[in-house]
């Protein structure tokens, strides 16, 4: 079988390691014959098969592999053991390292990191600022953005939006909704033992109480 791409003598250095320029041998899916594409380490990092493709400035190394259908472009980062496959795509500045996947027709854009043993698949976005590592599994339509953290064993699916500063993290819970963190907290608060040991331990805390109340009252 004929080779789709090969490594040009461009090179550059990224953490001690060198990693070529590629240029298309054939044409393949949008990819025409001789376009320069992205930088790989070596040819383990992009699968012959599939339309898959590195372009831009984008850098995919280490034991990393991008295959199937799936795009890494623009100035994202990959590596690791991560993999990216089907029909996925990677760009902006994201990064995803360590184990991560990210899989079927999720897009990871933006500033977002994905790593740890992070699974990212379905129709996932992953964007802004947010960061998804640890055991997540974020799937469905779900959409991760803001600078969100999801981390722990969390699961993010069905159409659940997690946005702004949200934390979720350490707790196995999965959620399947749009999750608004003030009306999450003022569930925990009105628990009829929780919030009268809260109130009056602190100024700061009988302030930042406050604010939750009224966010989630309108």
């Amino acid at each position: 079988m004929m080779k789709k791409y090969e490594l040009t003598q461009n090179s550059i250095k990224i953490n001690n390691r060198t990693l070529y320029q590629i240029k298309a041998l054939k044409n393949f899916g949008s990819v025409k014959k001789g376009n320069l594409g992205g930088y790989i380490e070596s040819e383990k990092n992009l699968s012959y098969d599939g339309n898959c493709w590195v372009s831009g400035n984008a850098h995919v190394y280490g034991n990393a592999l991008v295959s199937g259908n799936a795009q890494v472009f623009e100035g994202a980062h990959v590596s690791g053991n991560v993999r990216v496959s089907g029909n996925a795509r990677v760009s902006g500045n994201a990064r995803v390292f360590d184990n991560a996947w990210i899989y079927d027709n999720a897009h990871v854009y933006g500033n977002a990191k994905v790593y740890g043993n992070a699974l990212v698949f379905d129709n996932t976005w992953i964007y802004g600022n947010a960061l998804v590592y640890g055991n997540t599994r974020v799937f469905g339509n779900a959409r991760v953005s803001g600078n969100a953290s999801v981390s722990g064993n969390v699961h993010v699916s069905g159409n659940a939006h997690v946005s702004g500063d949200a934390r979720l993290g350490y707790i196995p819970i999965d959620f399947d909704c749009d999750f608004d963190p003030y009306k999450a907290l003022k569930e925990i608060l009105n628990c009829p033992k929780i919030l009268p040991t809260l109130l009056g331990l602190n100024k700061n805390l009988d302030k930042l109480i406050s604010t939750i109340l009224t966010k989630t009252s309108t």
